[in-house]
């Protein structure tokens, strides 16, 4: 199922990033940035985890709800940067991935 970019719910968002990278998007080193910021970012996020539930040694701003927060939200941010530059329908992408996990759960391996 396609769906038009302002029928979409991450409509809004692609206009705002449309704006923010209008200038760098078309540039051969903008996805391997993209990718590179992705893995960084959920770097941060396994940090703060891991502080958290004591795998690391202890840093109190890294266990805050608050960082999360942060974090999710670049993570959400370079994913949205790189399903459009790479023409990926996010809402597919979802429903496949759902479904894939749904069938893994109904038809577990032996």
């Amino acid at each position: 199922m396609t769906r038009k970019r302002q029928s979409s719910p991450f409509g809004y968002y692609f206009k705002y990033l449309d704006k923010i990278d209008k200038n760098v998007r078309d540039s051969k080193e903008f996805g391997s940035m993209l990718i590179l910021s992705l893995v960084e970012e959920i770097g941060e996020m396994s940090r703060a985890y891991l502080a958290e539930h004591g795998r690391k040694p202890h840093n109190l701003a890294a266990q805050a709800d608050e960082t999360y927060k942060q974090e999710l939200g670049d993570i959400l941010v370079s994913i949205l940067r790189l399903a459009r530059i790479k023409k990926i329908n996010l809402h597919d992408s979802f429903m496949y991935s759902l479904q894939k996990i749904e069938k893994r759960r109904n038809s577990p391996k032996i």
